[in-house]
């Protein structure tokens, strides 16, 4: 701390922390909606026989750092100490000058208090040997419990495998949820439903009470429409102007990913390669990615740096890569995995398509990047299912877009979010399902009309449901904020 002097960065530790002044000044920084993530956070950082500290990964924008304040909110509301709590973000050009060990003297220098002490670590990524360091403040100060954020996962995730194991816990923080919008916005159109309506209780009612729960989503219709055009970036949900939005998203949320945190974190040496690979996974996104091909359309970029590309966008949280699965006995594609963009959102700000919602194709490709998110988030904390998709290795090679691979059996999604969502005897998701072999335990057909459900009239020993794709991830959302993630 030679540059940086300990007068210096304490001046900067009591800006981050206001309520060591007064406990009221942490309101102004905490907001009334709390997500799911925040809820699983505050348990593992106050479980109080077995002490983990937590991590949350996610993009930039999706309100990691509120989560954190959120909690700090609540620990003085719960009586602890405000000088016990402490707040710092390593994304600070006077924190970077330093190390863990140096902020953490300072502060203890500061005040000198007796019980137990919650730190949060604020976009940790940036300083250097961080998973060292909270392996040390784990084994050797025990009163300590800490949450951590970061933006790019690509050294959270590797120092979590290293040093984490037993030590702390990776929470993922995907952008909102079409619930969580709806919450956040305190919409007067949400629906009136039943607390235990879950997805799989939709398929198990009569027509007439099916119809009635469809009918009461139709109100949230534009609300839909602007949610997959604006995305689940909270600040961006909450603006009146969603030109601007768009224009938020591609500079604050890809443009600084990829030019400042990929290029520092990996080492990359030629950002436009990255830019352009991603402009084209944009492009390209929910098709089947082959590697080889991109190489050649991306005037001949190496095809191991298209490989190790991909990872760093996967690694820092602007794609999801989703991978082939056998289903039954039928041979299925392999290698090849099918690449989304995490938020419709960000393809949309990206490739600045004019009138996306005149343009069937666009919506088909948006609303299954939606969906696919949806179920990522609903049955990540439950941490037992995979997710891929299917594709038949030869003849049509007839597709499911999803499949979630469960301990005991399996879950189909097939997206057809069209005017036209007529499926054929020979569709992929029709065969599987007649299949004894496949385990199959729900079957589902993704369509765009809320008149457009119930079973499919196709003989399966598994009944092929059509679900709107509207409610679809209305109830997965709702589910996954009710403490139900993985229960269909």
């Amino acid at each position: 701390m030679a540059i940086i002097t300990e007068a210096k960065l304490t001046t900067v530790l009591q800006s981050y922390n206001p309520w060591w002044r007064s406990a009221e000044l942490i309101k102004p920084l905490s907001r009334p909606h709390k997500r799911v993530v925040y809820h699983e956070a505050f348990k593992v950082a106050t479980h109080r026989s077995l002490r983990r500290f937590a991590v949350l990964s996610g993009a930039r924008r999706v309100g990691k750092t509120t989560v954190l304040y959120q909690m700090i909110e609540k620990l003085i509301e719960d009586g602890i100490n405000v000088k016990n709590i402490l707040y710092v973000t390593f994304d600070n050009p006077i924190i970077k000058m330093v190390n863990v060990d140096d902020v953490l003297g300072v502060y203890d220098r500061l005040y000198t208090v007796d019980g137990q002490k919650y730190l949060f670590f604020d976009e940790i990524q940036y300083t250097a040997d961080w998973e060292l360091w909270m392996k040390v403040i784990y084994d050797s100060r025990a009163e300590v419990r800490l949450v951590a954020t970061g933006s790019a996962s690509p050294i959270i995730e590797k120092g979590a495998t290293d040093s984490g194991t037993g030590r702390w816990n990776i929470l993922k923080v995907p952008t909102l949820s079409f619930y969580e919008y709806c919450e956040l916005l305190e919409l007067a159109d949400r629906p009136v439903l039943p607390d235990d309506l879950t997805v799989s209780g939709v398929t198990r009612m009569r027509r007439n009470d099916a119809s009635d729960i469809m009918n009461r989503f139709v109100p949230l219709q534009r609300h839909f429409n602007r949610y997959l055009t604006i995305g689940g970036f909270p600040e961006l949900v909450l603006t009146n102007d969603d030109a601007y939005g768009q224009r938020m998203l591609r500079e604050d949320v890809v443009d600084k990913v990829i030019k400042r945190d990929v290029l520092l974190l990996f080492n990359v040496r030629n950002p436009l390669s990255m830019e352009k690979l991603f402009l084209y996974l944009c492009m390209t996104s929910s098709e089947i990615f082959n590697k080889r091909t991109a190489s050649k359309e991306l005037d001949n970029i190496g095809v191991q740096t298209i490989e190790d590309y991909v990872e760093f966008l996967e690694r820092s949280n602007l794609i999801y890569v989703s991978y082939p699965m056998m289903v039954g006995t039928k041979a299925a594609l392999k290698g090849k995995p099918k690449i989304y963009i995490a938020d419709a959102a960000i393809r949309c700000a990206v490739l600045m398509i004019d009138d996306v919602l005149s343009d069937d194709v666009e919506m088909g490709v948006m609303v299954e990047t939606t969906v696919y998110k949806h179920i990522i988030s609903f049955y990540q904390l439950a941490g037992f299912a995979h997710i891929g998709y299917y594709r038949k290795a030869k003849e049509n090679q007839k597709e499911v877009d999803i499949v979630i691979e469960l301990p005991k059996d399996k879950i189909l999604c097939e997206v057809k979010y069209r005017n036209n969502s007529a499926l054929a005897a020979s569709d992929a998701i029709i065969a599987l399902s007649r299949e004894s072999n496949a385990k199959i335990k729900y079957s589902f057909v993704i369509t765009k009309d809320l008149t457009d459900f119930g079973v499919a009239k196709h003989d399966t020993l598994v009944p092929v449901y059509r679900f709107p794709a509207l409610p679809f991830v209305y109830l997965l959302g709702r589910s996954e904020a009710l403490g139900e993630s993985g229960r269909l």
